[in-house]
């Protein structure tokens, strides 16, 4: 793992809370030029660090009403790959994670309502080695965030 300057941990912070914060203002911030700032970002995406700007939306405002944690059990990581591949496909699956306990991912889907999900929940049933799924539905959420506690640590 690249060890992250301090710079950088204070830019990235500075993004995450508006990632369209003009350089300029980021350079005010940080103590730095526009063109070093500019450097940094640059350098932060190439190396990975960065992986994209994103508009947080009000999921609700759009229909998608109804959010669901999914503990997927499949029979053997033989086939994980072809899970993952066709997780990869469904755009209402916002989240997959490999996991320890009594399954082996755990997924977050975001669904218009119950008959969506329930088609969702059919076509995960089909993938070959899925023995189980459990789903937990979302009754309200009073914290949700793509940020990084990154302040913490400066």
């Amino acid at each position: 793992m690249t060890e992250i300057k301090e710079i950088d941990k204070k830019i990235c912070s500075l993004l995450q809370a508006n990632a369209r914060m003009q350089l300029s203002h980021i350079a005010e911030q940080v103590g730095l030029s526009e063109a070093a700032v500019s450097e940094h970002v640059n350098r932060l995406e190439e190396q990975g660090l960065i992986k994209g700007y994103h508009a947080h939306l009000l999921s609700s405002s759009f229909g998608f009403d109804l959010t669901a944690y999914v503990f997927v059990d499949i029979e053997s990581s033989v086939y994980y790959d072809e899970f993952i591949a066709v997780c990869r496909t469904l755009p209402e699956l916002l989240e997959c994670h490999a996991i320890t306990g009594n399954a082996s991912h755990l997924l977050k889907i975001r669904t218009m309502n119950t008959a969506a999900l329930e088609r969702l929940l059919s076509k995960l049933q089909q993938i070959p080695g899925v023995k189980r799924t459990i789903t937990n539905l979302v009754l309200s959420t009073h914290i949700e965030s793509l940020s990084l506690p990154l302040q913490q640590n400066l």
